[in-house]
C-alpha cells in the first residue's frame, strides 16, 4: 500500500467529503418533490471496490448507516461501466419502501475503483396508501413496489415509476438521483487522475483505518463493563393499545463494545418491524456521537462495533413483516436505547422526542409527506434546543409558503409548544406546533410515538411533555388513518424534550 503523510490524507478526506456533499447539492436541487427539495430528505456516499463506506455527506443517519448493506447487495453482481443498480428492498439493504437507493460503479484503467451512491425518500411508492407510509400495514407488499438489486436502466426506470402513483414525478426525481451519481463519478475520477489510482485506492484503506483508530481510542477511553437498557414502542396501529419491549446489553472491553439486543419483543403484525440494516444504523448513529463525532464518518468508525438481533426479533424482523414505521420510528427508539445503555459508562442527554411524527396527505393528483421536528433532552451542560430534526431525521421542515403554494392546504399555525420541554436544571427542549386546514378532499396516514410513554428526564429531571395528534379537535391515536374535508384541520403537537438534574428549588 502506499503510504499517506498526514496532510495529504486530510486533504483526501476533504475532497472525498467535497464530492459527497455536491452530490447531495445537486440531487436536492434537480428534485422534483418537496420531500426532497425543500426537506432535504436524502443521501449521498462513496464507498471503495470493496463496497465498504469510504465517506459521506452529513444527511440522514438512519439512511446512511444502512447504506454499505444495499452496496453489499450488489457487489457480487455483474460490474461493467455504465452500469447502475437500483433497490429498496428493507431485506436487501434497504430501509423502507419509499427509500429508493441508487448506486453506480466508478472504474479506472486498473479496473473497479469504488462506488457512488443515494438514496431519496419519494413521495409514493404504490402499495395500498398513497404516500406508501401506511398506519396499519401487515405485509412488505402493502407498503409498495418492492424493488431487489435490479439494473438502472432508463427502460427499467420508466417501468418502475408506471407501478407507482404520479409516474412523471416518480421519474423527475429517479433522474435527480442518476444525475447526483453522475456527479459522484466524476469526481472520484478526477481524484483519481490527480492523486494517481494507487494512491487513491490507498487513501480510502487509510481514511477507514484512521477512523477506526479514534473510534477504538474513544472506546477505550471508557470503563470496561455491561449495562442495559429498556424501552418501549407504542404498538397501537391494529387494535388494543400495547407495548413492544425493546432491549440492549452494552459491553465495553478494551477498544470493542457489543451491543446486545437479544429479550427484544418478537417481531409484531404491523409495520413497527425493522431490518437488522436499519438496527446497526440506528446503532452506529449513537455510538459516534458518544465517542468521536469528529472522526472521518466511514465504515471504518463502526468496525469496534459488534451488533447482536436475534433473527425474527423486532430488530431483525424477516420478511414479509411491514416496516414501514420501523425505519423512521423503531429507529429512533434504538438510538434512544443504546444512548441510555451507555449512560452507565459516561453522561449522556435526557431523550429527546423520539418520534419523527410522520405525516402523510393523498388527494387529487398528490402526495405530500413530512417530518416534523421536536424538543430534544438537555444534555448534563445545557439546554435542549427546540423545534429541531436531529437523531435519526435529520431534515428540514416544510416552509410554509412551499406547502400552501404547491398543495391544497392552509397553514393555520406553526409555532413553539411552549412549555413541553422537561424542567431541570438544563431544562429540555420544547415541541412545535403544527395545524393544517384541508381546502380539498384528502387522506391522511400518521405514524408518530411518544403519545402515550413521555421523553424521560435524566439524573432528576423532569420527563418531557409525550405528543398529541387531534382531528378538528378530536384526539387520535400514535398511528392514524383516516379523511379530511375541506376546511377539515389536523394538529400534530410534538413532544418535548426531558429535562437533566433536578429543577432549581
Amino acid at each position: 500500500m502506499t503510504a499517506l503523510d498526514p496532510v495529504t490524507l486530510q486533504v483526501m478526506i476533504g475532497a472525498l467529503r467535497a464530492a459527497c456533499e455536491e452530490m447531495g447539492a445537486a440531487l436536492i436541487r434537480s428534485a422534483y418533490s418537496a420531500n426532497i427539495k425543500e426537506r432535504h430528505d436524502c443521501s449521498t456516499a462513496i464507498f471503495d471496490a470493496h463496497g465498504e463506506l469510504a465517506m459521506q455527506a452529513e444527511h440522514i443517519p438512519v439512511h446512511l448507516g444502512s447504506m454499505p448493506d444495499a452496496v453489499a447487495a450488489v457487489l457480487d453482481l455483474e460490474q461493467r461501466p455504465g452500469r447502475d443498480w437500483i433497490l429498496n428492498d428493507p431485506y436487501r439493504g434497504g430501509t423502507h419502501l419509499p427509500d429508493i437507493t441508487l448506486i453506480s460503479r466508478v472504474f479506472a484503467a486498473s479496473g473497479l475503483l469504488g462506488f457512488v451512491a443515494c438514496r431519496a425518500h419519494h413521495a409514493d411508492v404504490g402499495g395500498t396508501t398513497p404516500g406508501s407510509m401506511p398506519a396499519r400495514s401487515t405485509r412488505l407488499e402493502e407498503e409498495g413496489v418492492v424493488i431487489p438489486p435490479t439494473v438502472a436502466d432508463s427502460e427499467t426506470l420508466h417501468e418502475l415509476a408506471s407501478r407507482m402513483r404520479f409516474p412523471r414525478q416518480r421519474l423527475a426525481d429517479l433522474r435527480a438521483q442518476a444525475a447526483a451519481n453522475r456527479i459522484g463519478t466524476l469526481r472520484l475520477a478526477e481524484l483519481a487522475e490527480l492523486h494517481g489510482e494507487r494512491r487513491l485506492r490507498a487513501g480510502m484503506e487509510e481514511i477507514l483505518a484512521y477512523a477506526e483508530r479514534r473510534t477504538r481510542a474513544a472506546l477505550g477511553a471508557l470503563p470496561n463493563g455491561s449495562w442495559s437498557a429498556e424501552d418501549v414502542l407504542e404498538d397501537d396501529a391494529n387494535g388494543a393499545p400495547r407495548d413492544a419491549l425493546l432491549r440492549v446489553t452494552a459491553t465495553i472491553r478494551g477498544e470493542s463494545l457489543v451491543l446486545n439486543f437479544t429479550g427484544t419483543d418478537p417481531q409484531v403484525e404491523g409495520n413497527l418491524n425493522c431490518p437488522l440494516s436499519v438496527t446497526k444504523s440506528a446503532a452506529f448513529f449513537a455510538v459516534r456521537v458518544l465517542t468521536d463525532p469528529d472522526a472521518p464518518p466511514s465504515a471504518g468508525a463502526y468496525r469496534p462495533i459488534e451488533v447482536i438481533a436475534p433473527p425474527g426479533c423486532l430488530l431483525n424482523a424477516q420478511p414479509p413483516a411491514a416496516v414501514a414505521a420501523g425505519n423512521v420510528e423503531t429507529s429512533s427508539r434504538v438510538a434512544d436505547l443504546v444512548i441510555a445503555a451507555l449512560g452507565g459508562a459516561r453522561p449522556v442527554p435526557a431523550q429527546g422526542q423520539g418520534t419523527m411524527n410522520n405525516l402523510t396527505l393523498a388527494g387529487e393528483g398528490f402526495t405530500y409527506y413530512e417530518t416534523l421536528g421536536g424538543g430534544q433532552g438537555a444534555c448534563p451542560d445545557a439546554d435542549g434546543p427546540s423545534a429541531i430534526h436531529v437523531a435519526m431525521s435529520n431534515t428540514l421542515n416544510t416552509p410554509v409558503e412551499a406547502l400552501e403554494g404547491e398543495f391544497p392546504l392552509r397553514v393555520r399555525e406553526l409555532s413553539l409548544r411552549r412549555g413541553s420541554g422537561g424542567k431541570g436544571q438544563h431544562r429540555g427542549g420544547d415541541g412545535i406546533v403544527r395545524e393544517i386546514e384541508a381546502l380539498t378532499p384528502m387522506q391522511f396516514s400518521l405514524i408518530a410515538e411518544r403519545r402515550r410513554h413521555p421523553p424521560r428526564g435524566r439524573e432528576g429531571g423532569e420527563d418531557g411533555a409525550k405528543g398529541r395528534n387531534l382531528r378538528g379537535g378530536e384526539a387520535l391515536p400514535g398511528k392514524a388513518e383516516g379523511a379530511l374535508r375541506p376546511g377539515d384541520t389536523l394538529r400534530i403537537e410534538t413532544p418535548g424534550g426531558g429535562g437533566h438534574g433536578p429543577p432549581d428549588g
